[in-house]
């Protein structure tokens, strides 16, 4: 097989990513080389408020650069991708799971002994409406400002004390593995502060008719990450995409093979949050069962 052309967004969470997927092929005996690429959340300068994940701000030159065969497959955080993507593509592989849940950077000087140690009226920063709307649910007293999504960025004005504490992906602190000695961290429960569907995994689109590059990938794929994250991924695409809902939908499978899921919703960010837990031993039916619940009154 020719040299694989890796397309990944152009910041250190996506490179690593993209490396660590290189680093796998080249296990199997696979050429590749990355080709970063810019998108549209990427050359943002100030933050989007309300951002809600999924939304394909991080997709769409990714995509078309696999549409136009100027890459053959595309790595991605799977909370970036939508749920319904072009005909023409295929998510191929999986990774394994990295810790899905977001952790509460907080800056170690204004740390007290409160609900995760921040002050009364303390600013946190936050990349999504996700995020704000459930920090708010159990602090409502905070004042959650908008953040740029790139790690660094937040990290720097965290340090700046252009914040108090600052809401950021675990998976990615830990895949860089960040100096973060200045800071208390919170480690959220993903089972209380519900991350977004697929946060943790790495995921790989293709073009559906390139079978070569399909049948390469295939080694990487895990197919029990899949099966959990088909579960909150097929919940929120009930839900039209939640292009407007701050919404967090996490599954687990136990070892008895039952499915357990968490989620949590709101209609937006400072509305009451509606938070719900349902097992059962299939994934048939669970998404819908999911999405009845969150939508009850």
């Amino acid at each position: 097989m020719t040299m694989l052309r890796i397309g990944s967004r152009d910041n250190s969470a996506a490179l690593w990513q993209a490396a660590h997927i290189q680093s796998t092929l080249q296990a199997l005996g696979l050429s590749s080389e990355i080709i970063p690429i810019s998108t549209t959340g990427d050359t943002r300068t100030a933050p989007l408020a309300d951002s809600v994940e999924g939304k394909g701000l991080y997709t769409g030159e990714l995509e078309t650069a696999l549409l136009n065969e100027s890459i053959d497959l595309a790595v991605y955080s799977m909370n970036e991708l939508p749920v319904r993507s072009p005909e023409a593509l295929s998510l191929t592989a999986l990774s394994e799971r990295e810790n899905p849940s977001d952790w509460l950077l907080i800056r170690k000087e204004v740390a007290v002994q409160k609900l995760f140690r921040l002050p009364a009226d303390a600013r946190v920063a936050a990349s999504t409406a996700r995020r704000k709307a459930q920090i708010l649910h159990f602090r409502p007293d905070l004042k959650v400002l908008d953040a740029l999504e790139d790690v660094n960025w937040q990290l720097a004005q965290l340090r700046d004390a252009q914040f108090d504490g600052a809401i950021l992906e675990a998976a990615a602190l830990i895949r860089l593995q960040l100096d973060l000695s200045d800071f208390e961290i919170i480690r959220f429960n993903p089972r209380e502060f519900v991350p977004a569907p697929g946060q943790g995994v790495i995921a790989i689109q293709t073009r559906r008719d390139d079978l070569d590059t399909r049948r390469a990938l295939k080694p990487l794929h895990h197919p029990e990450v899949a099966r959990c994250t088909n579960v909150e991924r097929s919940a929120l695409r009930l839900f039209n995409d939640a292009s407007h809902l701050p919404i967090g939908i996490y599954c687990e499978r136990d070892t008895v093979g039952h499915y357990h899921v968490w989620a949590a919703r709101a209609e937006s960010v400072g509305s009451a949050l509606k938070q719900v837990q349902y097992s059962q031993s299939t994934t048939d039916g669970l998404p819908e069962r999911i999405f009845e619940l969150l939508n009850l009154a």
